[in-house]
């Protein structure tokens, strides 16, 4: 009798014998292609194998525990992507567990506890969600950056002894550097980050309404210089959640947080705001505000100008952004900015809020320039036509600037479509004018990596990402795509797999660099498999197309790009 050391990973579909009741042949039909296009091939990137198939559920074993957690996660956030694009009754969740045990093998088959302890985890795991074990949190706790949230013991069915269990956090990574990408070492300025303020209105379609206050005072006090600002992206990963302000502070690597909560009711709102010093335990401040809602911008202002005077003293501020005339145009913009740069529909559907948006304030600066940005996305990235959305991206955001200069946002938005029309010195321009208004833009810093690396620097292209990563420790996956790209074009193609084999960018449109350093690294097999996925998902690639679409100003750099897609296999 074989045995061996596995991690099994079990998988089920949530409500499945319902579904099937419902839609026998469509469900059967969902079920094969989210097989077909997803599951299999996730698993198969990790090194892992299927061992057993059933109806509404499969087995799979891994010899690397780190690989089987990484798939599970990749598998869930795939599945939500693929939930996303496709009406509601269409849809389906599935649970994943995971165990590391002993195994008894039996030709391809797989028995024992090990595989029966995997398979009561995955009854355990919520729809959309991971359970694991305790031998696997202890395995990869310090190795992934996911939260493990233990769930304490659990009795199941058909075991003598309770199973000790963690939740995987799917939405709060376990806040940590980044490899060679972070360091979250205390700034030598103030640094502070604004946790998202709690929706106290009984309505919850009001937290749309909070979630644009949080990001507008954190967009106000980014543009102090004298202030060390954490993104949006990063503090919103604690949204919902009772979090110790020591340890969030921690996680985030700054010494102040900003804590608050909102309620809007009729034509006023109320605001408590408090500012928190998280390694001395004191409350600088507090305050609490009534006011109309007529009155809001003026409360963020004074808002912001007593946080940068509580920290920082006194300061000459920056020029005042231009604020909106219409609070349901800033309603619409607001939720503009949540769907935004993430899918195509996600784009179709901002670009719809934010038209309506300037129809009731044709002034709004910010309202263009985010209209600019998804329109230059949607022909760069999804196969929109290049020749109505690039001439209009281009003049929404010149229009975004031209209404308002002093709005950094508007003026990066500018400075990477004039980079891509390979208008250097104005796109140049744009974004020292972006850093001058506002030093702690990570988004900005991040985009300003992608220029500089096709231009030639890619020095400088790592050295701008990882300002950003330090900005932004929890960033959206893109950031990671920028980072594969500053170290593919400096040759150094093991850091450039690493950033590109993130959770956060594996399997988008990155997937393609990916394929390419492996190839440069020798690694054909796994580079030409990328590929093929890849190629499933942009069937219409042509390394001709790419190449002459970029805005390379360097030829080596460029000729260094091709060689890698075409040794992993891309079509020319």
């Amino acid at each position: 009798m074989e045995r061996k050391l596995a991690a099994i990973l079990a998988i089920d579909v949530v409500g499945y014998s319902a579904l099937m009741e419902a839609d026998e042949a469509g469900t059967f039909d969902r079920l094969k292609r989210g097989r077909k296009e997803l599951f299999e091939p996730e698993i198969a990137t990790r090194h892992g194998r299927i061992f057993k198939l059933m109806g509404d559920g499969l087995l799979a074993d891994f010899g690397s525990v780190v690989d089987a957690v990484e798939c599970a996660v990749t598998l869930q956030r795939g599945m939500a992507e693929r939930n996303a694009s496709v009406a509601e009754d269409q849809r389906f969740e599935v649970r994943i567990g995971i165990n590391l045990g002993e195994v008894i093998v039996e030709g391809d088959d797989r028995y024992g506890e090990g595989v029966n302890v995997a398979s009561r985890l995955q009854q355990l795991a919520e729809p959309g969600g991971i359970c694991v074990s305790e031998k696997v949190s202890k395995e990869v706790r310090q190795k992934l950056a996911f939260a493990f949230e233990p769930m304490g013991e659990q009795r199941v069915k058909n075991m003598a002894e309770p199973i000790y269990c963690y939740r995987v956090n799917l939405q709060l990574p376990r806040a940590a550097p980044v490899g060679r990408l972070a360091s979250l070492e205390l700034p030598d300025k103030p640094s502070i980050a604004v946790l998202p303020f709690t929706n106290m209105s009984n309505d919850p379609e009001q937290e749309t309404f909070v979630d644009g206050l949080t990001e507008d005072l954190i967009t106000d006090l980014s543009r102090s210089a004298g202030l060390f600002v954490i993104a949006r992206n990063s503090t919103f990963a604690y949204k919902g959640r009772s979090v110790d302000v020591r340890l969030t502070a921690r996680d985030l690597g700054v010494r102040y947080v900003v804590e608050g909560s909102a309620r809007r009711a009729a034509a006023r709102v109320r605001i408590n705001a408090q500012l928190i010093d998280a390694i001395g335990g004191d409350h600088i401040w507090a305050e609490r505000y009534d006011s109309s809602l007529d009155d809001i911008f003026a409360v963020q202002d004074e808002v912001t100008a007593k946080i940068v005077e509580a920290l920082v003293g006194r300061l000459a501020g920056q020029p005042a952004r231009k604020r909106p005339t219409s609070l349901e145009a800033y309603d619409l913009c607001v939720r503009a900015r949540g769907v935004s740069f993430q899918t195509g529909l996600g784009a179709r559907e901002a670009r719809m809020l934010l038209e309506k948006a300037i129809g009731l304030d044709p002034d709004y600066a910010e309202a263009h320039s985010l209209l600019a940005l998804n329109l230059w996305l949607g022909w760069l990235f999804w196969n929109e036509p290049k020749q109505t959305n690039q001439p209009r991206a281009l003049a929404e955001a010149q229009r975004a600037v031209a209404l308002d200069p002093n709005d950094a946002g508007n003026r990066w938005g500018l400075g990477i479509i004039l980079g891509h029309e390979r208008r250097y010195a104005e796109s140049d321009a744009e974004f020292e004018a972006t850093f001058k208004l506002d030093p702690n833009h990570a988004d900005a810093w991040a985009i300003r990596s992608d220029l500089i690396t096709l231009r030639g620097d890619a020095v400088k292209g790592v050295e701008f990402v990882k300002r950003a990563l330090r900005l932004n420790p929890h960033p959206p996956g893109w950031y990671y795509w920028m980072a594969g790209q500053a170290y593919y074009a400096l040759g150094d193609y093991q850091s450039a797999v690493e950033a590109l084999r993130k959770p956060e960018t594996y399997r988008t449109t990155s997937r393609r660099l990916l394929a390419a350093a492996l190839a440069q690294l020798g690694r054909l097999d796994e580079a030409r498999q990328e590929a093929e996925f890849f190629m499933m998902n942009d069937p219409h690639f042509s390394i001709r197309h790419w190449a002459t679409s970029q805005p390379f100003d360097n030829e080596e750099v460029l000729q260094r790009f091709v060689e890698g897609y075409r040794k992993a296999g891309l079509p020319d």
